[in-house]
């Protein structure tokens, strides 16, 4: 009767059609409805309208209001279906020809990136490709934990995965939890929403002291043999995707915060 009631409640709360698809990303966004409008060069008067289903807006229309509020384009396929209209984006996967400029782009990129580590995610933080210095990293991790899907942020902050190694588990596992809960918020994804849940649930360490103030960036401090190696690492996309796969893929790239990291990962490069 319960699980009845929470699926009808579910129901109800689901959009019923494009107005309230759009209501829903501007609220996320943090819009009144005369800023969209503004930015839309609309009426607020049509937008409302829009809104609430008394008017119905172009193809053209939906797209522009799409771009205007950030939706990956993803969801502004859902948008365009919901409006009545056949999807405009495409979702290839990556092997397929069309995409392979950007997929020897990607593995150009990770090869490049050697002695440092270098990965490429998915948008569920699903490992879609790495370069060789990764491997040694993740030496003792389960392989439970390693099997595919391998999600980075899994083995990166299970209590049996890195979360054993990591020496500022309190300060990398929040930057980490922080940018997830950013992702959430920007993106309303359900699976990643509910990764955010369970890795809140892992035990983290508090933390003792806020950041120092001259801080450069949160390392990551991983324990490696005898030594603790410490990275800073950057995200990559690809710019101006229209292709949905192409648009959820990020590169992950790490590099030595101290000369102890940047001697180990040459060594490591080089030994057999």
């Amino acid at each position: 009767m319960n699980a009845q009631l929470a699926s009808a409640r579910a129901d109800r709360a689901r959009p019923v059609h494009v107005g309230e698809h759009l209501r829903q990303w501007r609220q996320r966004r943090h819009l009144s409805q005369l800023d969209l409008a503004l930015d839309a060069e609309i009426s607020a008067r049509h937008l409302s309208f829009v809104e609430t289903g008394r008017a119905a807006p172009s193809r053209d229309m939906v797209l522009k209001l799409a771009e205007r509020l950030d939706v990956p384009l993803r969801e502004r396929n859902v948008l365009l279906v919901a409006a009545g209209y056949a999807p405009a984006f495409q979702q290839r996967p990556l092997d397929d020809p069309a995409l392979k400029p950007a997929r020897e782009a990607m593995n150009l990129v990770l090869k490049a990136h050697e002695p440092n580590p270098a990965l490429a995610i998915d948008r569920h933080w699903n490992l879609v490709a790495a370069n060789r210095m990764i491997a040694p990293l993740l030496t003792g991790v389960p392989p439970r934990l390693l099997a595919p899907p391998l999600n980075v942020l899994r083995v990166a902050l299970h209590p049996e995965g890195l979360a054993a190694r990591t020496v500022n588990l309190a300060e990398w596992s929040g930057h980490l939890l922080e940018r997830l809960h950013r992702q959430c918020e920007a993106t309303a994804d359900a699976d990643l929403l509910k990764l955010y849940q369970e890795l809140k649930s892992y035990p983290f360490p508090a933390r003792s002291a806020p950041l120092v103030a001259d801080s450069v960036a949160i390392p990551l401090r991983l324990r490696v043999g005898t030594d603790v190696l410490s990275f800073f690492s950057t995200t990559m996309v690809f710019g101006t995707p229209v292709d949905i796969t192409l648009s959820e893929l990020a590169l992950e790239t790490f590099f030595p915060a101290d000369e102890l990291t940047a001697i180990r990962l040459k060594e490591m490069v080089t030994s057999p």
